[in-house]
């Protein structure tokens, strides 16, 4: 079975979790924590590289011991020192940390004081008003907790796209190798680039069906096989996710492709188009009776129903089959229109790398720029930057830049909102940017109005060029806080600043809808990694991705520009 970063990165993380509730040594947790995110950053897969014999010791953060536990992990899918915590506590009880505002220590107090060890009898608890009286939590705390069970049923069965891409490339190089397939396109909600996903639909091509769906049954992450038959098999895998494998003919590949991607909305509104012209549309082709119009791509299917090829990312009903009729489809944008990343995090602060380790990156990465935007002095945990500090990363820049002829570090912080909507640092100091980004880390709980005008108040400042990860939400884990969006996106426009599109996987801030909303009020973009290490730099796909479902061109994106208008356009979203 292959074992991928995510899989040991997450039982690092389990068992720092599980350290961290037994009230363990706080240098050891913070061990396997920062071991979890370097093997999650990491760019090689640390399978591949134990099996080619490399010492995974030599990885920053990664000391013999934890190389040890990889290496278990990596032979044996399972981890001893893990097992045995396991079973020192109640076997649910890391489900507890889902809920928004439950750390290992509230999780530590509910186990020890109530003896609450999941999420049910959490729930009872806070029905019976018992979690009130417990210190540092209070009939807040309770509430919330009531609300957030309840909520989470609406995700417990979804999973981030981007963490899925290996298991789904991992599946679809083992059924590639199977005897006569020649063709697997992954469909459903993962194909129009949806932020989450509940499943995984797989369409084949293939002379041997039979073969094929036994290999796919009996392929090694298969935990539950649900269904085996020999054109449809459904699984469950090891890591929790269901997939359904599917056997198509030729004739009819562009049909079924079409209909297994969806939207449920964008195919109703599909076959009303086709039923206009006396003509069925389905999973087996664009049909006149008996008689078969359409069905082996499908590019034929839309010329058959006059219309231009629909990007998957815009097949939401939103407005893409009139577009598509009017030949009004936008040139979406791609990774290769990016120019450089304009949000990125050093040693300074909290991030892995140096200054001159990110720029290396972003050169690698062929890109023309690259922002240096470290944390403000607000954010102690990330210890950010205080005018001091900043005024020498300054000079680091301007050092840096007189060496290179060839690429350029933008100088800027990521300056934290305080509640009052004033900036955590000087203007004296933030003039000397070339851009300043704004951004919320504390207070998630005002109300909409108040957390709207603090927002709208930052943006008024003078050498603001636009606001990060504007709703604050972190997908399957913390829900955006309360904000007017729309009159964010007024306000931008009014103002002359820009809003961003995080591309960090778990956040993709500002979603779909926003980007399509801010796109049609003339608010310029920008598309960012968030990067806190090397290797984030290049890791455009989730937001370009994003971009996409919001209907957005390259000139809708500001990091597209080449450096001399990127200069302009950075200044003319400064008022000093």
């Amino acid at each position: 079975m292959p074992i991928h970063n995510a899989d040991i990165a997450r039982r690092f993380e389990e068992m720092a979790d599980l350290l961290e509730i037994k009230g363990d040594n706080p240098f050891r947790i913070r061990a396997y924590r920062n071991a979890a995110q370097v093997i999650e950053d990491s760019s090689h897969e640390l399978a591949t590289l134990i099996a080619a014999g490399e010492d995974t010791s030599q990885l920053s953060g990664i000391g013999k011991d934890l190389a040890a536990k990889i290496q278990e992990i990596v032979e044996t899918d399972t981890c001893a020192a893990l097992e045995k915590l396991r079973k020192s506590l109640p076997e649910h009880i890391t489900d507890l940390l889902t809920i928004q505002g439950l750390g290992p220590k509230r999780v530590r107090t509910l186990y020890q004081e109530l003896g609450i060890g999941d999420l049910q009898a959490l729930q009872q608890a806070a029905e019976a008003g018992r979690i009130r009286e417990l210190p540092g939590l209070g009939r807040k705390t309770e509430q919330h907790i009531i609300e957030a069970i309840k909520a989470q049923t609406d995700t417990s069965r979804r999973f981030l796209r981007a963490a899925m891409q290996p298991y789904v490339d991992s599946l679809t190089a083992y059924l590639r190798k199977q005897t006569g397939v020649t063709r697997i396109t992954v469909a459903g909600s993962y194909r129009r680039g949806r932020e989450t996903i509940g499943d995984l639909d797989l369409l084949v091509l293939t002379d041997q069906p039979p073969q094929l769906m036994q290999a796919f049954v009996t392929y090694d992450e298969v935990r539950d096989v649900l269904a085996h038959g020999e054109t449809k098999s459904s699984v469950i895998l090891k890591m929790g996710i269901q997939v359904d494998v599917r056997v198509v003919p030729t004739a009819s590949y562009g049909a079924a492709l079409h209909y297994f991607t969806g939207s449920k909305a964008h195919n109703i509104a599909m076959r009303k188009r086709a039923q206009q012209r006396k003509w069925k549309l389905n999973e087996y082709g664009l049909l006149d009776g008996e008689r078969v119009i359409a069905g082996t791509t499908e590019e034929e299917v839309f010329e058959a129903l006059d219309l231009p090829f629909i990007p998957p990312e815009l097949r939401e009903n939103r407005g893409e089959l009139e577009a598509a009729e009017q030949r009004q489809l936008p040139n979406l944008i791609t990774l290769d229109d990016i120019r450089g990343n304009l949000h990125a995090h050093t040693r300074a602060s909290d991030g892995r790398h140096t200054l001159a380790e990110m720029a290396q990156a972003a050169m690698e990465a062929g890109h023309d720029y690259l922002a240096i935007t470290d944390h403000s002095k607000r954010l102690t945990v990330a210890h950010g930057l205080d005018e001091d500090r900043l005024l020498a990363q300054i000079e680091e820049i301007d050092e840096w830049n007189e060496q290179s002829d060839t690429f350029t570090i933008l100088k800027g912080i990521e300056v934290d909102i305080l509640e009052d909507g004033t900036l955590d640092l000087d203007d004296a100091v933030l003039k000397l940017l070339d851009m300043v980004i704004v951004s919320v880390h504390h207070k998630f709980n005002l109300p909409a109005e108040k957390q709207t005008e603090r927002i709208m108040r930052a943006m008024d400042k003078p050498y603001t060029t636009f606001v990060a990860h504007p709703t604050g939400r972190l997908l399957l884990q913390r829900p955006p806080y309360a904000v007017d969006v729309a009159r964010l996106i007024a306000h931008a426009r009014q103002r002359g600043c820009f809003l961003e599109i995080n591309g960090n996987p778990q956040r993709l801030d500002l979603n779909d809808i926003h980007c399509q909303a801010a796109k049609a009020a003339g608010v310029p973009l920008v598309i960012n990694t968030d990067a806190h290490h090397a290797d984030d730099i290049h890791r455009f796909e989730a937001g370009i991705t994003q971009a996409r479902r919001g209907w957005l061109t390259a000139t809708d994106v500001i990091n597209t520009l080449p450096l001399a208008k990127l200069r302009r356009r950075l200044e003319q979203a400064r008022k000093g």
